[in-house]
């Protein structure tokens, strides 16, 4: 569900055949006070400590700055393991606004959750350790669920926007909520087995759904 770049890339038709256009992945991660550099430290504390024993304090001095510093950057512990999401979701918006009135939603869908969910090789490790702090820690599934509800709201918009209908219709909510299980269940599956990469869990995750999703007028 969380996306580690903002590449810029899109969604296109060729010869009957939609496909996801993406630029080579970041490399590498810049170690300074940024929310990256500090999400990157609060990850490593949560994981070695477990979240509830970490506090906002503990985070700041890990990170070599202060309590002040971090709250400029996240209003609250919980926001930490988000990092920058708001400007992730700009980007998936901004992906699913390309796509062409050719590009069966299904298709399109499918390549947005994979673009949505793409990082570099070397990020592996510690998108794992992300996604299992947020995923299996019960005191922030409250807060997640706030997370998600942006999330889906995207997708909301880009099924509305395709079908006519209202956002807040059954058709528009319905995906939306489909697509946040199928990125869910694919994450948990990711952590249950190393050996299936992110991409191939999301993929299959969706195909249980694809059919149903590609069916729809739009």
């Amino acid at each position: 569900m969380l996306s580690q770049s903002t590449p810029e890339y899109g969604i296109e038709c060729r010869n009957g055949r939609a496909g996801l256009t993406l630029p080579h992945p970041r490399v590498g991660r810049r170690r300074s006070t940024s929310p990256q550099h500090i999400t990157d430290v609060a990850i490593d504390l949560f994981t070695a400590r477990g979240f509830a024993e970490v506090s906002v304090d503990d985070v700041a001095q890990a990170a070599g700055i202060s309590r002040r510093t971090l709250f400029r950057y996240y209003a609250s512990k919980n926001a930490i393991l988000w990092g920058e999401f708001d400007v992730h979701l700009a980007h998936l918006r901004q992906l699913l606004d390309t796509v062409g009135p050719r590009v069966p939603l299904g298709t399109a869908l499918r390549a947005a959750l994979l673009s949505f969910n793409t990082f570099d090789d070397s990020e592996t490790l510690r998108h794992r350790k992300r996604m299992r702090v947020i995923l299996q820690t019960a005191e922030l599934q409250a807060y997640s669920m706030t997370m998600y509800a942006g999330w889906r709201a995207v997708i909301a918009e880009f099924v509305a926007r395709r079908s006519g209908a209202k956002t807040t219709d059954l058709a528009p909510q319905t995906v939306a909520w489909t697509m946040l299980g199928v990125a869910l269940s694919a994450y948990e599956h990711w952590l249950r087995d190393e050996s299936v990469p992110l991409p191939t869990a999301l993929g299959n995750a969706f195909d249980v759904v694809g059919a149903g999703l590609q069916s729809l007028k739009t």
